[in-house]
């Protein structure tokens, strides 16, 4: 496939920034899942039990098992998704080696329902398949490109990373929170990372900070509110 360039000269006052989108997507999943797992773990075991250390064991096991769950997964299934993505390359490839007739008049109707007259569809189909064949067919039928390729590696770092960073914070709260203000103490502090979280998240993506800011706060009060719930219905608290 032909190589492109991520540089947004065109309009640099206001480049594209969908090239960010994989690695963007995992570390926001990642340091989202750190702090609302490790913060909902705490509030869980403290609302079932008031034996500090066993809640901050929990709190470090949650730690290091979810890192590696997250990192492991993100790999697994970015890798999955490349697999997919070579194995439909690997298929226009082969079509078009065989039927190459066929091949080109499907890139020019693809043209075509993008607005060009079938006379120009045709042509251009037949100057992209001069240029960069396979690399014309996987960008316009499979729509794949260079830019939002998954990196199964870059993935998996990124959230692992995330993840630990993030699942710190609700941790060292828990173990600066005064006696009998731990859940208060890593509520205000996991509320504050994550609306934090949310609108870094939306900044490095260019996107709007305060709908981000609220969705992921929101969604994160929910999950600790549901396993606080599960916490005091299954413990005692104390």
């Amino acid at each position: 496939m032909t190589e492109y360039s991520d540089d947004p000269s065109a309009h640099p006052e206001a480049p594209h920034l969908i090239n960010r989108s994989n690695w963007l997507r995992a570390a926001v999943m990642g340091a989202n899942d750190g702090i609302v797992s490790v913060s909902s773990l705490i509030v869980g075991m403290a609302t079932a039990t008031g034996d500090r250390p066993t809640i901050l064991l929990a709190g470090i096991a949650g730690l290091a098992a979810g890192a590696m769950s997250m990192a492991a997964g993100e790999f697994v299934s970015v890798h999955s998704q490349t697999d997919i993505e070579r194995a439909d390359i690997e298929r226009e490839r082969d079509a078009l080696e065989r039927m190459p007739e066929q091949e080109l008049a499907e890139l020019a109707a693809i043209f075509e329902s993008r607005g060009m007259t079938p006379a120009t569809a045709i042509a251009a189909a037949r100057e992209v398949t001069a240029h960069d064949a396979l690399g014309a067919h996987v960008r316009e039928e499979l729509g794949l490109h260079e830019l939002n390729s998954p990196n199964p590696l870059q993935a998996a770092f990124a959230s692992g990373v995330t993840f630990s960073v993030a699942a710190a914070l609700p941790l060292l709260a828990a173990v600066a929170a005064p006696a009998g203000a731990l859940v208060a103490t890593v509520l205000i502090v996991t509320v504050a990372a994550l609306a934090l979280l949310g609108a870094l998240g939306a900044r490095t993506g260019g996107a709007p900070m305060l709908p981000a800011t609220l969705r992921v706060a929101g969604w994160g009060v929910f999950a600790m509110a549901v396993t606080a719930g599960v916490g005091h219905l299954f413990g005692a608290s104390t």
